[in-house]
């Protein structure tokens, strides 16, 4: 279906991207945007709060978060079918993005309302360019899940991926998240990029083996992980001696035998009963 934002008399819902710690990055076309609203949904009120009276724009605000966001984008499409103008702001960079907005969006055109981005910055994007590593093609993942066992298994199927990933990471969970992409990749080479944009911005580039290492009371503010691609890890002709070799080095990590072996298993391409006889034997 074919649907022109502009030259049409359907209603229409604007995402606005917001600054992801630089409100100078604010555009001309997001504050016209927000100015013009009847009404600014968004994820917190107090964070959108700020940034409106930064910019002098005095409006009515909805929260609209994971939550409650069913309820409340129904109680929006209706006012946007009444005749009022509504934006949706994130807190900090896309709406949809690792951020709520995506139920509100699919709600909207369920009920013949388009759909306008606002562009704005992204997190992802800002690391990746500055990361060194290969841009031509990445894998945006975004957080992974809290619960560990389910994260090693959101990484177990990116193993094998060759474009450079991107994940995003909160403070209090950093140090588990690097230690858990270290035994998971190996000493694959990364970017850790904090604080975009603010005044403290610091990327720390390096070998995982080095990033698991920093303190993370160092780590503060929001993070972005940008992650090298498989390139030469997966070997399926590797001869007993490297199998046991590798499955040795995996322990001198920390990791438990049985995790080694299951993920040497993976590497070689070999069962992990193989890999099991090679390393007892």
């Amino acid at each position: 279906m074919r649907s022109q934002n502009f030259n049409s008399d359907k209603p229409l819902l604007y995402l606005v991207a917001t600054p992801i710690g630089n409100l100078s990055e604010m555009s001309p076309r997001a504050i016209e945007t927000l100015q013009n609203a009847d009404i600014i949904a968004c994820e917190d009120t107090r964070v959108t709060g700020k940034l409106l009276k930064f910019f002098n724009i005095s409006k009515p605000l909805v929260s609209l978060r994971e939550h409650n966001e069913v309820s409340e984008a129904s109680k929006l499409i209706a006012r946007i079918l009444g005749g009022e103008k509504v934006a949706y702001a994130s807190d900090a960079g896309y709406p949809c993005i690792s951020d709520p907005g995506a139920k509100l969006v699919q709600l909207a055109l369920q009920n013949g309302i388009n759909i306008s981005t606002v562009s704005g910055p992204n997190a992802g994007l800002n690391a990746l360019v500055a990361s060194g590593l290969d841009t031509t093609h990445f894998y945006f993942h975004g957080f992974l899940n809290a619960k560990e066992s389910v994260a090693k298994n959101e990484l177990q199927e990116m193993i094998r991926r060759k474009e450079t990933i991107i994940l995003y990471e909160a403070p209090h969970r950093i140090s588990k998240t690097l230690n858990l992409l270290f035994e998971t990749f190996g000493d694959r080479y990364a970017c850790i990029a904090r604080e975009l944009t603010k005044q403290h911005e610091e990327y720390i580039r390096g070998p995982l083996s080095e990033l698991v290492e920093i303190d993370p009371a160092t780590l503060k503010g929001e993070m972005v992980i940008v992650v090298d691609g498989c390139k030469n890890e997966i070997k399926p002709d590797l001869n007993n001696e490297e199998i046991y070799q590798m499955v040795k080095n995996f322990v001198g990590m920390g990791m438990s035998t049985k995790d080694a072996i299951k993920r040497v298993s993976e590497i070689a391409n070999v069962s992990k009963n193989q890999v099991y006889k090679i390393y007892h034997c």
